[in-house]
């Protein structure tokens, strides 16, 4: 149980600091630093997935079994879930979840979401699944610097989710408890 609750915690504080920044300038920055020591902080315990690709992923490469990997993902989406709607408590208006850019056909959006969530489940893999970097003291800060540097690259693209509990979690507490509008939930098939 103690590995569920810490997949539980590090998505947590990460869907939490996506939603309070979202629409700043350093949300990247914010974003990299809060998974890097959230990383740091679980690694040892769960292996500090936070993300259901990435835990798709480690389940592929055979280092989770498929009971711990559907576990890790439901805890994963829940604690997004928690996070929003914490958020909605917070601020009592929409988060505004990640939206693609509109401006541009969609599926250019969707290609970004795809190309970089295989980039962060590659550096995942890399750096803390693999015998012959067993041990280092660096992965945290790989994957944090990898979720940053795709938020800057494509975030604007996309919306920067990389990561379906991150895009779930907010659309649907915007669908259900939302004040906009909008239609949160026509773009959540991107995240998926």
């Amino acid at each position: 149980m103690k590995k569920y609750l810490v997949e539980f915690i590090g998505t947590f504080f990460l869907v939490l600091v996506i939603c309070l920044t979202g629409g700043n300038f350093l949300a990247p920055v914010a974003i990299g630093g809060v998974l890097m020591v959230m990383v740091y902080m679980g690694g040892s315990i769960s292996g500090a997935h936070y993300n259901p690709a990435v835990t798709f992923a480690v389940w592929l490469r055979g280092k989770i079994s498929p009971k711990d990997s559907l576990l890790y993902m439901l805890f994963q989406f829940l604690a997004a879930f928690a996070a929003a709607y914490f958020f909605f408590l917070i601020w009592g208006k929409n988060i505004g979840g990640p939206k693609p850019n509109i401006e541009i056909n969609i599926l250019k959006p969707l290609a970004v979401e795809m190309i970089f969530t295989f980039a962060l489940a590659l550096v995942v893999l890399s750096v803390a699944t693999s015998k012959k970097t067993a041990g280092n003291h660096y992965y945290g800060l790989a994957i944090g610097t990898t979720v940053l540097a795709c938020a800057i690259a494509g975030g604007e693209i996309s919306g920067g989710a990389f990561n379906p509990a991150v895009g779930m979690g907010p659309i649907l507490v915007d669908t259900f408890f939302g004040t906009c509008d909008c239609n949160p939930k026509q773009f959540l098939w991107i995240y998926i």
